[in-house]
């Protein structure tokens, strides 16, 4: 229904809170200007009583009471006059522009008199306003507008020839003008029929603009998003909010956006999860019903193959057999190496003994392969708290692949390692990063070295975009793009709530720029400086506790190399460069095994060259 959209009600109500408004001013407007006519036309019958009694004055005092009805009668004849008398003390008319009713008494509670006789006796002053009356003379017609003029005693008039009053005697009559409101109430009611269209006018004309803007700006993004929430129930997670504007709605959409991508990403996890769980549970099945199989298969195909000797062809199928079982029996280990990844029990250990165990473990693989295992091994290496038995299945693992990049030509594998000290830039990785509102600032769809990148807004004055800071702590190899330099009136914001991440009231000590402040979850704020050439930066919680020593440990082969777009992706689970011959399971243990131990690893390869891989771990931890 129209009257459930946010649209319309918005328009309605901005609309009725015009007409209100148009319709307490057009009110007063017209009282005002009826107010005004009316003070108007007081006042020029006003000037008219006091001319008419300067007009008659000469009349009055040589009581030529021809010339007096003359006058009354020639001014009372104009149109813009209803009537024009004169009343003695009595209260009878004495003259008047209409001669029926001379010589007629008056009401003295009427109209004309009341308000000096309201106090039971006359008046002998009375304001202005006082002596101003509007009546009509019957329910049917027109308005009038009547003022009275008492015509005080004076010496000329007690003194005249006529002796027709006496000294004492203060009000010798009243003169009473009365006027038509014809031509005031007809502007009135013009004011109001103009008042009444210019309001319609302006409320049809307002709600079509309000209208079109509500419409433009509010209603259809809602529409769209309406839609898109739609799409997102019923499991479409690809679809998007197109965004054409920088405001709330548009900052709307882009949430809405992120959160359609965080919830594929999250689908997706949980799609990764759940494939890994129940990996997990199919290793066991598989370890449980299909490794004794294997090793009678094994057993008894070994066995025939020394009883084929002398044929040929039983003997190459035989091979194929025994060679096949054993792919399948190392796929069910990696499967369950996988599956059964645990919280490391970290003990204090030597990594060349580490070393030494697993090299005992893979020298007869490595012998019938004629490769060379070369060790250079730093014998005052400090000892690092470590789980050993995971550690070693990292450097078997390490060389098992080295030893299948170098194939069946003959090559080296080299160890080396070594004691070294580290910045916290090049061993620390900030994997969450929260705003001052809790949004996540990590953008895992921008990654800068293979690793998520976090995400800013900036903006200054009509120019704003997104920048992206490398997750490795202190590092200046960020991505701002065409982002300004860093000054007063430059803001930094989050991507999903612009909520400031500018430092407030802190500057950098180094170069006094405005500085970044977000948060790490249970590890304190970090700050930094983005200002071109500074590159201060701060973790007060890392920094107070940062132990710079490092146990390097480099595995590197002289074997076929990695292609350069898949190193990346290395160490994604089933990500693999033997085709067919690996599980891609081999290097997310080890990087699972690797990053529990807060260390990190990483890769250098050149294909036709070789691959070194880098561990680092922390001597204490």
């Amino acid at each position: 229904m129209l009257s459930k959209k946010i649209g319309f009600k918005l328009t309605f109500g901005v609309v009725m809170t015009v007409l209100f408004a148009i319709g307490i001013f057009a009110f007063f407007n017209i009282q005002s200007e009826r107010k005004s006519l009316l003070s108007e036309v007081e006042r020029h019958a006003n000037q008219l009583s006091e001319a008419l009694k300067s007009d008659t004055e000469y009349d009055m005092l040589h009581n030529d009471r021809e010339r007096i009805h003359e006058s009354i009668r020639r001014i009372g004849s104009q149109k813009s006059i209803d009537r024009i008398r004169v009343f003695n003390k009595a209260g009878e008319i004495i003259y008047s522009s209409d001669s029926a009713e001379i010589g007629k008494m008056v009401d003295k509670m009427a109209e004309s008199c009341y308000r000096c006789h309201s106090a039971g006796k006359p008046l002998e002053q009375l304001a202005t306003k006082e002596r101003t009356r509007i009546f009509r003379p019957n329910p049917d017609s027109a308005r009038l507008l009547g003022i009275i003029n008492p015509i005080y005693n004076s010496k000329s008039c007690w003194t005249a020839a006529c002796h027709a009053h006496t000294e004492e005697q203060t009000v010798l009559g009243v003169l009473d003008v009365t006027i038509p409101l014809t031509d005031v109430d007809r502007n009135i009611r013009l004011s109001r029929i103009a008042i009444v269209i210019l309001g319609v006018s302006t409320v049809i004309i307002l709600s079509l603009i309000v209208s079109f803007m509500v419409k433009s700006w509010i209603d259809r993004p809602v529409q769209e998003l309406l839609t898109a929430t739609r799409h997102v129930a019923g499991g479409n997670l690809t679809y998007r909010v197109e965004v054409k504007s920088e405001d709330e709605m548009g900052m709307l959409g882009r949430s809405f956006n992120n959160m359609t991508q965080n919830l594929a990403e999250a689908r997706l996890q949980l799609f990764q999860s759940d494939k890994l769980a129940s990996l997990g549970r199919l290793a066991a099945g598989v370890a449980h019903e299909i490794n004794n199989p294997l090793t009678a298969v094994l057993t008894y195909g070994s066995y025939l193959l020394k009883r084929a000797q002398g044929q040929p062809d039983t003997r190459d199928d035989l091979q194929i057999i025994v060679s096949e079982t054993i792919r399948c029996r190392e796929i069910v280990k990696s499967l369950l190496d996988f599956a059964r990844q645990t919280v490391p029990k970290k003990r204090k250990a030597d990594i060349n003994e580490i070393i030494g165990r697993a090299a005992t473990v893979i020298e007869n693989q490595l012998a019938l392969g004629r490769v060379q295992l070369v060790m250079d091994l730093d014998p005052a290496l400090p000892n690092v708290m470590v789980d050993a038995n995971q550690i070693q299945q990292v450097f078997i693992n390490l060389m098992v692949n080295a030893s299948d990049a170098i194939g069946e030509n003959t090559g080296t594998i080299t160890i080396k390692t070594g004691a070294i000290s580290l910045p916290s830039s090049e061993a620390l990785q900030i994997k969450r990063a929260l705003c001052p509102k809790r949004h996540d600032l990590v953008d895992r769809k921008v990654r800068i070295d293979g690793k998520p990148a976090i995400s800013m807004r900036f903006r200054k004055k009509e120019q704003t975009g997104i920048i992206h800071l490398n997750p490795m702590y202190g590092s200046t190899d960020h991505r701002l793009g065409d982002m300004p330099s860093i000054e007063d009136g430059m803001e930094l914001l989050c991507p999903d709530c612009s909520r400031s991440l500018i430092a407030e009231g802190e500057r950098c000590p180094k170069c006094n720029s405005p500085i970044y402040s977000f948060e790490v979850p249970l590890k304190g704020l970090v700050q930094g400086c983005l200002q071109h050439g500074c590159g201060w930066h701060c973790w007060e919680q890392v920094d107070s506790t940062w132990n710079d020593q490092f146990v390097e440990i480099r595995v590197i082969d002289d074997g076929c190399g990695i292609p350069r777009a898949q190193i990346p992706k290395l160490f994604e689970p089933f990500a693999t460069t033997k085709g067919q011959n690996g599980t891609g399971l081999g290097l997310a243990v080890t990087w699972g095994i690797i990053d529990n131990h807060n260390g990190t690893i990483s890769v250098e390869s050149e294909e036709g060259v070789g691959t070194t891989f880098i561990i680092r771990i922390p001597v204490t931890s």
